[in-house]
Parts: structure tokens; C-alpha cells; sequence
């Protein structure tokens, strides 16, 4: 999986932090924080979200404190961002 180029980033950014997700300084992941009514309905975000990852061998760096789970998504292998980052953040949002 080849790590996104500058042009490819800049075309996604505007859509995803529309949506909320906020990009690190060296452009390297992205993170966003989603919050539910209940444990119950993060919890459940999570499991629809692992259900994706796990197809698409793709997994987050993702914490859950009762009804909050912060995101941070990467392509470890590379280093950076890839389209398996953008697409398993908007297949999150979907599923918030």
C-alpha cells in the first residue's frame, strides 16, 4: 500500500475535517473523537469499526473512556497515510 502524496492528501483533508478529523503536524495520521450517549453505543461503534478492520487488515490506534473513543489512523507499514486511512474513516463515520 503506497503512502499518499501530498496532492492525494491535500484532495481528502478538506472532506475529512469537515467531518471532524484533524490531521498531525507531519501529516502522518489523522485522529478524531467521537462521543456517545452511552458505553453501550461506543462499544458498539467499536465493534461495527473492528468488523471493517479486520477485513481490510486494517486497524486503529483507538481508546474508549465510557462513551468517548478517540481514533487515530495510520498505515504503520509506511509510515504515513494511505487510502485504507481515508476509507476506514469514512466507513467510521458511517457507522457513528
Amino acid at each position: 500500500m503506497p503512502a499518499l502524496t501530498t496532492q492525494e492528501r491535500d484532495r481528502h483533508l478538506p472532506e475529512l475535517e469537515a467531518a471532524g478529523w484533524t490531521v498531525a503536524e507531519d501529516g502522518a495520521s489523522i485522529a478524531k473523537t467521537y462521543k456517545f450517549k452511552t458505553f453501550p453505543m461506543a462499544f458498539g461503534f467499536m465493534t461495527r469499526a473492528a468488523l471493517y478492520a479486520e477485513k481490510w487488515d486494517h486497524h486503529p490506534d483507538w481508546s474508549n473512556t465510557y462513551n468517548t473513543v478517540a481514533v487515530q489512523l495510520s498505515t504503520h507499514d509506511i509510515g504515513g497515510l494511505s487510502d485504507l486511512d481515508v476509507k476506514l474513516a469514512k466507513k467510521m463515520d458511517e457507522l457513528a
